[in-house]
């Protein structure tokens, strides 16, 4: 097994199924990657890539992709945020194994835990910063929307703003640019949460990302998620 298998976290595979560790691992780490119309930055795939894996609950192989992703091209504070900003969009109860998985991984790397803390926000700022975000992201529409939407919503519309924006979009470490591409991964990778997908392909394109770009990101995270999430996704992107 060469090392573009251990890359792909084939390694294990190699002994007991070797021709299935061949194939996949020249497509996940050789092909796709290799690919001049997939190619993406190098950071931007492993971002991709990892906020695919939490989405479709692959822990194993985030145990696998985390170390290769530190050493070419994130670091833990931005392994950490993306870990983070998850929980917003799969809840606790599926990103909890990967907080293990991160933590064993960069203390056995020599890190030092706590990392330095990327809080922008207090519990009383958190609500107009976040809510800033999401006008910033979605539109005009969005000031306020727990006040202009349906009264029933009001309480979960307050929460987006305050919890899943100002809890998450506000932290240091990741860009804006960033955050929109792991959270539309998140939820690609997910399944079933395609309107969810659209606004999120069109919020990377109000910030500046391209068609193209998120079509390579989706490329890019196709051999984690499979074929059936991947063309849901980019129809969602001809959507926005």
């Amino acid at each position: 097994m060469d090392d573009k298998a251990l890359a792909c976290g084939m390694a294990s595979l190699g002994a007991t199924d070797p021709e299935f560790a061949e194939r996949f691992a020249y497509f996940a780490g050789e092909e796709v990657p290799g690919e001049s119309a997939a190619e993406l930055p190098v950071r931007e795939r492993y971002l991709a890539i990892l906020a695919a894996l939490l989405g479709c609950q692959g822990v194993d192989e985030f145990r696998a992709m985390l170390p290769e992703a530190l050493d070419e091209a994130l670091s833990p504070v931005e392994v950490k945020e993306v870990v983070y900003q998850a929980v917003a969009y799969l809840g606790i109860g599926r990103v909890r194994p990967f907080f293990d998985a991160t933590n064993e991984i960069l203390a056995a790397r020599g890190v030092k835990l706590p990392l330095e803390g990327q809080q922008t926000t207090t519990l009383e700022t958190r609500r107009a910063a976040g809510n800033q975000k999401q006008v910033e992201y979605f539109g005009e529409h969005m000031r306020e929307s727990w006040k202009t939407g349906p009264v029933e919503r009001a309480t979960v519309n307050r929460w987006l703003a305050e919890n899943c924006f100002g809890d998450y979009y506000t932290r240091g470490g990741l860009s804006d640019l960033d955050r929109e591409l792991i959270t539309f991964c998140y939820i690609v990778a997910q399944g079933g949460c395609e309107p969810q997908a659209t606004a999120h392909a069109g919020a990377n394109l109000n910030l500046g990302r391209t068609k193209d770009f998120l079509y390579r990101a989706v490329m890019q995270i196709l051999p984690y998620i499979g074929y059936p999430r991947s063309l849901n996704a980019l129809t969602c992107i001809d959507n926005a």
